[in-house]
C-alpha cells in the first residue's frame, strides 16, 4: 500500500530531511511549508517535495528523500502531486533547477531550458538568483 501523501510538513523536519539530501533551505519559511507536500511523519518526513507559486508558473522545490528509505515510486506520486498543486493553483508552466534528478525530470516530460529566458520571476527567487549553482540543469514543463 502507498504511503499518504499529506501536505504542510514541519519546517524543522523538512529542513532536516533537505539538509541531508543537500538542496538549499535557508531560504525555506513556516509559510513555504503551505506549498509542500510530504510522506512519512510531518515532523520527520521521508519524502518530501514543494512548489514556489509565482502568477501564471511555479518552481519546483526540493524533490528528495531519506537515505534510509527507498522511495518505491513516491517520486513520481510526490511530483505528480506537485504539478496538480502549482496547475490548481494557477501555474501553467513549472520550472526547476537540478544537479541531482535531471534524468529522473526528464522521464517525466521536463524539457532542458535555457536560464537566460527564465521569467523574472523565477529569475528573482533565492533560489534560481542564489542557491542553486550555475551548473544546476534548467528545465520546463507545461502543465
Amino acid at each position: 500500500m502507498a504511503e499518504p501523501i499529506q501536505r504542510m510538513p514541519s519546517r524543522t523536519g523538512a529542513a532536516a530531511l533537505l539538509q541531508a539530501a543537500s538542496p538549499p533551505v535557508s531560504d525555506l519559511t513556516d509559510a513555504h511549508m503551505a506549498h509542500f507536500f510530504f510522506c512519512g511523519p510531518a515532523a520527520a518526513p521521508v519524502g518530501l517535495v514543494g512548489v514556489e507559486l509565482f502568477d501564471d508558473c511555479a518552481l519546483l522545490r526540493s524533490l528528495v528523500f531519506a537515505e534510509s528509505h527507498p522511495s518505491k515510486g513516491l517520486a513520481r506520486t510526490l511530483l505528480s502531486q506537485a504539478e496538480s498543486y502549482a496547475h490548481a493553483s494557477g501555474a501553467r508552466v513549472l520550472y526547476l533547477l537540478t544537479t541531482t534528478a535531471e534524468s529522473f525530470c526528464a522521464r517525466n516530460g521536463y524539457s532542458h531550458a535555457e536560464r537566460a529566458r527564465a521569467p523574472s520571476s523565477i529569475c528573482e527567487s533565492r533560489e534560481f538568483a542564489d542557491l542553486c549553482p550555475a551548473s544546476s540543469a534548467f528545465m520546463v514543463k507545461h502543465i
